[in-house]
C-alpha cells in the first residue's frame, strides 16, 4: 500500500504524528511519501484564471505537477491539519485552492474517483470537527468516494506535552482505523458525488465555443465524460496518458 501524507504545517506537532503513527501502520516505510505545506507549496492562488483555459499556464505548474503525481500513485491519502481558529491551516487551505482545478465543475482527475482518504485533526480544546468538516468538503468536491476522519481534543500544545493516557487512545485507535482502511475497498461515489457529476454534464454538454468553460467542455469531451462515460465506472490502474497531469 502507497501512502501520502500531506500536513497543513511545516513542524513535526500532535497532528503530524498522529497521521505519521496511522501511515506506518497501513505501509512500510519507503512507501510513505511526505508534503509539509507551506515548505512544499509555498504560495496562494493569484485568482488569474489561466488554468481556465491551460493548466500548464499556472504560475505554480510545476510544483504542482511533482505533488499530482505523488497523489495519483498513492493508494490512500492522509491530511493532517492543526485546528487553527476552528478551522484547517491556512496553508492546507491554500493547497485546495491552488488545485481548485479538480473539483467536479472544473477538470476532476479519474484517479480520485477511487481513492481512500483520511482526515486527522487535532486541537488543544474544541474545533477539530468544523477544521475536518472543510477538508472533507473540498475531498468531496473532488469526487473522492472514501473518506474517514478522526479529530482529537489533545490537551497540549506539543506532542510531547500529550499525556500518556491520550497517547495510549491515540495508538489504539489507529490500529482500529488502520484495520478498517486496509480492508475496505472505495466504493462508487456518494448520491451528491454522482448527482453533481451529471448536473456539470449537462453544464459543460451545452456550453458554446468561446464560453467561459468552453476549455473545460473539451476536456470533459475527450474523457468521454458529455457521452456517457463514468471515471468511478473505469478501471482504477487507468493507462498512463490518462493517468498523467494535464
Amino acid at each position: 500500500m502507497k501512502v501520502v501524507l500531506i500536513n497543513g504545517q511545516n513542524h513535526k506537532g500532535s497532528t503530524y504524528h498522529i497521521g505519521r503513527i496511522l501511515a506506518e501502520r497501513l505501509a512500510d516505510v519507503e512507501a510513505i511519501k511526505e508534503i509539509f505545506l507551506p515548505r512544499d507549496l509555498n504560495h496562494f492562488c493569484l485568482g488569474c484564471y489561466s488554468c481556465i483555459q491551460d493548466e500548464k499556464k499556472c504560475p505554480y505548474f510545476e510544483e504542482k505537477k511533482g505533488i499530482e503525481e505523488m497523489m495519483l500513485e498513492a493508494d490512500v491519502l492522509i491530511f493532517t491539519t492543526p485546528t487553527y481558529c476552528m478551522e484547517m491551516s491556512a496553508p492546507l487551505k491554500s493547497y485546495f485552492d491552488l488545485f481548485y482545478q479538480y473539483w467536479i465543475p472544473h477538470r476532476p482527475r479519474e484517479y480520485m474517483f477511487h481513492k481512500k482518504a483520511v482526515v486527522i485533526s487535532t486541537a488543544a480544546g474544541a474545533g477539530t470537527r468544523s477544521a475536518i468538516k472543510s477538508v472533507i468538503r473540498n475531498l468531496t468536491w473532488w469526487g473522492v468516494p472514501f473518506c474517514m476522519k478522526y479529530g482529537i481534543s489533545v490537551g497540549a500544545s506539543k506532542w510531547d506535552e500529550v499525556s500518556e493516557r491520550n497517547k495510549t487512545k491515540i495508538e489504539k485507535d489507529m490500529d482500529k482505523l488502520s484495520r478498517r482502511l486496509k480492508k475496505a475497498k472505495a466504493g462508487k461515489p456518494s448520491l451528491m458525488i454522482r448527482f453533481m457529476f451529471g448536473l456539470m454534464a449537462k453544464a459543460k454538454k451545452s456550453s458554446v465555443e468561446g464560453a467561459y468553460d468552453a476549455n473545460e467542455a473539451a476536456y470533459w469531451r475527450e474523457k468521454g465524460w458529455l457521452d456517457g462515460k463514468k471515471p468511478w465506472n473505469c478501471i482504477a490502474g487507468m493507462t498512463d496518458e490518462s493517468k498523467s497531469p494535464s
